[in-house]
Parts: C-alpha cells; sequence; structure tokens
C-alpha cells in the first residue's frame, strides 16, 4: 500500500532493502517474526516499535519482504511452491495498571460503576501471521485472544492477501478485513496508548472489501471498496434457507467508496481522503440500537505529516456528514482532529503527545449517545525500552471537557471526566 509514504532515490531504497527487517505492515502492527526470519534487529525498521523509520516504511511498502526472501522458504524442491520454513507467527501482549476519573455510565437509567484504580492484565493478546506465498502475494492476519477484558473469546481483525502488481499493471490489490484509516495513519502503529478518537466515532476502522493501489509519479492514489458495515455481521441465507451453509456478510444493498490522494509537498506529506457509503439509522432508547434505514454518509479528510531528525510530527481532519441518522429529514454534520509528536531520544527513551478534539455538532442535544462524539484531550507518553521490543510505558490523559449535568430524558454527553494516569508493558515477541 501506498500510505503516507516517502520517495528515495535508488541508492537510499538499495539501502533500505538490504537493512529493513522487523516490518510493520501498512495495516498491521509489529511482527518480530520478520526479525527472525532474516536475521536482522528490530532497529532497521523502527525508529521506536511500534514506530517506523524510513526504511521500515519502504519494506513495509515493498509487500513486506526482501529481495531473497525465497531463501528464508522450505527447501522443497519445487520452484513453484514457495512454503515458510516454520510457521511464521508472532505474539503482541500489553500489561496495565490505571488510575482514573472517568465511570460507566448506563445511558438509560443513569446508574453508575466506578473504580478509581483498575488493573488491566491482560489487556490485549494477539496472535499474528505473514510470510509472502509467491512473487507477488503476500498474507497477513491477526487473531485476539485477550482485549480489554474480554477473555474467553477469539477475534479475527486484520485478515487479508495483497497482490503487489496485477497484470504487470503496477496497481496493488488487497483483499480481505482491514481499516480503512490505515490509508493515513494507522492506529496500531501509534506510540500512545491513546487512539486516535475520530477514526473510531467516524466508523472507518475494520471493514471487508478490496483496496486497490497505485503510484504515479508524484501522487499515490488508493481506491477502496467495502461492505460498509464492519466485521461483525453474518447472516444466514435462508430463503427456500433450510441450513444453507453459506453466509452474507453485508446487510444492506450498496458498498462503501473510498480513496485517497497522497504526495510530498517539500517535507510534508499531504493526504486528501474521500468516503461515501451508507450505514443504518440510530433508533431505540438514546439512539443506542441500529434501524432497519439505510442512511448516507460522507466522509472528507486532511492529514498531513512530516519529520526531522528523531521527530515525528502528524495531523488528521474529518468532516463528516450523516443524511437522515436520526431523524429522516435531517442532515448531520459533525468533526473531528487529532494531532501528534513522538520524540524518540536515544535507544531507551521515547515520548509522545497525541491531542484529540471532536464537536458533535448537529448531533449535540440530541439526548442519543452521540453526544458522546465532544471530546477535548491530550495525552502524555513516555515509554522506556527494556530491550528492543519490550518497554513500560507511563502515560497520562487530561480531559479539558467540562462535565454536563444531564438535561434530556437519558445520560448522555460528557457526564464525567475522563482524566486518568496508566503504567504497564507492551512487548512483541
Amino acid at each position: 500500500m501506498n500510505t503516507t509514504t516517502r520517495r528515495f532515490q535508488p541508492a537510499r531504497i538499495g539501502a533500505a532493502l538490504a537493512l529493513c527487517a522487523a516490518l510493520l505492515p501498512a495495516v498491521s502492527q509489529a511482527i518480530p517474526e520478520f526479525a527472525r526470519k532474516y536475521s536482522m534487529s528490530c532497529a532497521a525498521c523502527h525508529a521506536a516499535f511500534p514506530r517506523l523509520n524510513a526504511f521500515g516504511e519502504h519494506f513495509r511498502d515493498s509487500n513486506m519482504r526482501l529481495p531473497n526472501w525465497r531463501d528464508t522458504t522450505a527447501g522443497t524442491g519445487d520452484e513453484r511452491l514457495a512454503l515458510p520454513a516454520y510457521p511464521p507467527l508472532a505474539v503482541r501482549a500489553q500489561a496495565y495498571a490505571q488510575a482514573r476519573k472517568g465511570k460507566s455510565v448506563d445511558p438509560v437509567t443513569g446508574a453508575t460503576e466506578q473504580a478509581g484504580s483498575d488493573f488491566q492484565s491482560p489487556y490485549l493478546i494477539k496472535l499474528l501471521s505473514s510470510a509472502p506465498l509467491s512473487d507477488h502475494i503476500t498474507y497477513y492476519f491477526y487473531g485476539i485472544f485477550a482485549e480489554k477484558g474480554g477473555n474467553g473469546e477469539t477475534i479475527i481483525e486484520d485478515a487479508w492477501f495483497r497482490h503487489d502488481d496485477l497484470f504487470g499493471s503496477g496497481v496493488g490489490m488487497m483483499l480481505g478485513q482491514f481499516q480503512i484509516s490505515d490509508l493515513m495513519f494507522a492506529r496500531e502503529t501509534r506510540m500512545t496508548f491513546q487512539d486516535f478518537m475520530v477514526y473510531r466515532m467516524a466508523g472507518i476502522t475494520y471493514d471487508r472489501g478490496v483496496l486497490f493501489d497505485r503510484a504515479l509519479g508524484p501522487v499515490d492514489i488508493d481506491v477502496g471498496v467495502v461492505n460498509g458495515n464492519g466485521i461483525e455481521d453474518n447472516l444466514n441465507i435462508n430463503s427456500p434457507g433450510y441450513r444453507r451453509p453459506d453466509k452474507m456478510f453485508d446487510n444492506n444493498s450498496d458498498k462503501t467508496l473510498f480513496g485517497r490522494l497522497g504526495t510530498d509537498l517539500g517535507p510534508v506529506s499531504v493526504g486528501l481522503f474521500g468516503l461515501a457509503g451508507e450505514q443504518k439509522n440510530a433508533t431505540g432508547p438514546a439512539g443506542q440500537d441500529s434501524g432497519s434505514r439505510d442512511t448516507d454518509k460522507r466522509i472528507v479528510g486532511l492529514d498531513l505529516s512530516g519529520e526531522a531528525g528523531s521527530l515525528y510530527w502528524f495531523a488528521q481532519y474529518l468532516w463528516n456528514s450523516w443524511d437522515g441518522f436520526l431523524d429522516s429529514g435531517k442532515n448531520y454534520n459533525w468533526w473531528g482532529a487529532f494531532a501528534g509528536v513522538d520524540y524518540i531520544m536515544d535507544d531507551h527513551w521515547a515520548f509522545s503527545a497525541l491531542y484529540n478534539l471532536a464537536d458533535a455538532g448537529d448531533l449535540d442535544d440530541t439526548d442519543t449517545v452521540y453526544e458522546g462524539i465532544d471530546i477535548n484531550s491530550l495525552s502524555l507518553t513516555a515509554a522506556y525500552y527494556f530491550m528492543r521490543n519490550i518497554k513500560g510505558v507511563a502515560e497520562v490523559n487530561i480531559d479539558f471537557l467540562g462535565e454536563d449535568p444531564q438535561s434530556g430524558t437519558f445520560f448522555t454527553g460528557h457526564l464525567s471526566k475522563e482524566h486518568y494516569i496508566l503504567f504497564g508493558f507492551d512487548a512483541a515477541f
């Protein structure tokens, strides 16, 4: 994928291919498996895990392989068979302890639960896998065994095949599950515990579909089509329907179209993003339920990024229009943004700041949970790297919004502050 990347002169490309190892795919996370495969250090491609350096970005965009990738396959004697020499697996694990101000508030009853201190372990356990399967095809997936307290369940999020040169055209194609927002900034590569909130609020994270990419001179073009309803739905085919083995993954007749144009303007990478599709309307108490109406959804975005030595900066703005989302005769416009900076001081220390800002706009005062789009917070993070692939993390989140009193039928809006301080570990192996 050509996503917010920088172009290199041939000599630098050669150096990148010679040095890159612990890759971080464009829509995924760090996989130490690639360090094992090519017997190289994570530092070749990471400024600090999971932040990629310039070599790592190029390796990622080279369909996650070095030129000698076939040397790492099993010796089957069949040139038309490229099997990894061993199962290509890696693990990512996180554990945290938090002190927080935020509460869990039931939007209907107002019942509140709060824990001022919270041990979040395991916060995340993932099994990851990726390998080249041919000169042009690579696969990637990861499965979650525990996330945010959801023990006892396995969920597949990223899962795709990618061909990097369809019919010799220079067009790449990725088919599977991926995050639409990765066209701008991959959530999985962020240095902060705090998320890029507008991506979640706009509903442009995981979905199922196909993505095409092509570089045309100085411009990178990405165009995709997805179902538009996430990755949770699977529907029985029940006409006539008795024990039909197949499933439908889409719950509406229209697909969601999206794309991004990216280029470099001097030292700044610039991207323009657009999306047009449909989503189900919101209904029920506090708008928590999904209705039966298909409503139009449009997004326009601008992303900027750059680096100066060990300093990396990035910014994103998204304007959203949800037509008829609550009332069929009304359009609801809102916007969100974030900006951040990562400073890699040395081999042991990295510091990050992330500012999230969003305005619910026409969704304010609707007596629905969508009033909660409003956010104004600053997250400050320090990471100490015990080794290349394991770090201790400390983060504080400062919430600048005031607490809103409950004013409607339901308990919605910013009813409690969202300050927190967090300590923990993040490792990949």
